[in-house]
């Protein structure tokens, strides 16, 4: 097994140094939600096994050895064995997650449930007309388990929706981001950060052709340039992604039933501001817009 000496001889410091940044607010949020490095360290070991196991050729055997799997991660013989047994059955959406990001994409990507500049209109609970657009055809238009006034009230408690004076449903946000609800905050975190560092490890090993992944990357700023940015992020990503939501709403119903049918793409936007941290950058002011 390598120790940390040929670890750190082997692995470009480069590398070692993004890794450590982008793991500060990982790390941060499980100091804050209790999660030690011992839990971590448990997950970690984990993840090398299954990745060790579904994504690297076992030079030509069906399956890899204890061992093998043991010199190419560096988790114990004894671990893997015991790890290797255990099924895990994948990342599990919320039930909230599954039927109101679905219900979101519609609401967002009908043009009968939308004004003329795409933005949602509030919805009645119930039709006003026959066959016309409601919070309850909604639901129903997604799942016919569950009850419509349920989702509501879900909806209500994580704040995604309100009730207007006519006791309309008015959606708060363009996409589906609940601002309360621990459930599905990690969720999102996981699928949405996941993929985002999947496109970008995609591009670092050249895996074919680039993906997208790009930022605009400017520092010494004032609190108030860095407001204006961020009000200009919002209201630019968010036509961005109403676009990229009609027109994978269209596609998604033409490819309903086809067998090759068996891709999935997320399209994602995130706008950060905080502190400058001179130490790390030139002293000039940097703008950057590049393929990891």
């Amino acid at each position: 097994m390598p120790d940390k000496d040929t670890i750190a001889s082997t692995t470009p410091k480069v590398l070692i140094g993004a890794v450590k940044r982008l793991l500060r607010p990982l790390v941060r949020l499980l100091i804050s939600k209790g999660m030690g490095l011992p839990a971590l360290t448990e997950v970690l070991k984990q993840v090398y096994v299954d990745v060790a196991l579904t994504e690297f050729p076992s030079h030509g055997k069906k399956t890899a050895t204890d061992s093998g799997v043991s010199i190419l991660t560096g988790v114990h013989r004894k671990d893997v064995k015991r790890l290797r047994s255990l099924k895990d059955k994948g990342p599990q959406a919320p039930r909230s997650v599954s039927i109101g990001a679905q219900m979101v994409s519609r609401w967002v990507g009908d043009s009968r449930t939308t004004d003329s500049k795409g933005r949602p209109l509030p919805l009645p609970r119930q039709a006003e007309s026959p066959g016309g657009p409601s919070f309850d055809a909604l639901v129903a238009g997604i799942s016919t388990d569950v009850r419509p006034r349920a989702v509501l009230d879900e909806w209500l408690r994580l704040g995604i929706a309100h009730l207007d004076t006519q006791e309309r449903v008015v959606l708060n946000q363009l996409a589906f981001v609940p601002q309360k609800g621990l459930e599905e905050k990690a969720f999102f975190l996981g699928r949405n950060i996941h993929d985002h560092i999947a496109a970008a490890t995609h591009n670092l090993l050249g895996e074919g052709n680039p993906q997208l992944e790009r930022s605009v990357h400017y520092s010494a700023l004032t609190p108030e340039s860095a407001a204006a940015l961020a009000e200009a992020a919002e209201r630019a990503g968010m036509e961005a992604l109403l676009d990229i939501n009609r027109l994978a709403l269209d596609l998604a119903n033409k490819d309903k039933g086809k067998e090759n049918a068996t891709r999935r793409v997320n399209f994602g936007l995130y706008f950060y501001k905080g502190a400058a941290t001179f130490k790390n950058l030139r002293p000039e002011t940097e703008s950057e817009d590049s393929d990891s």
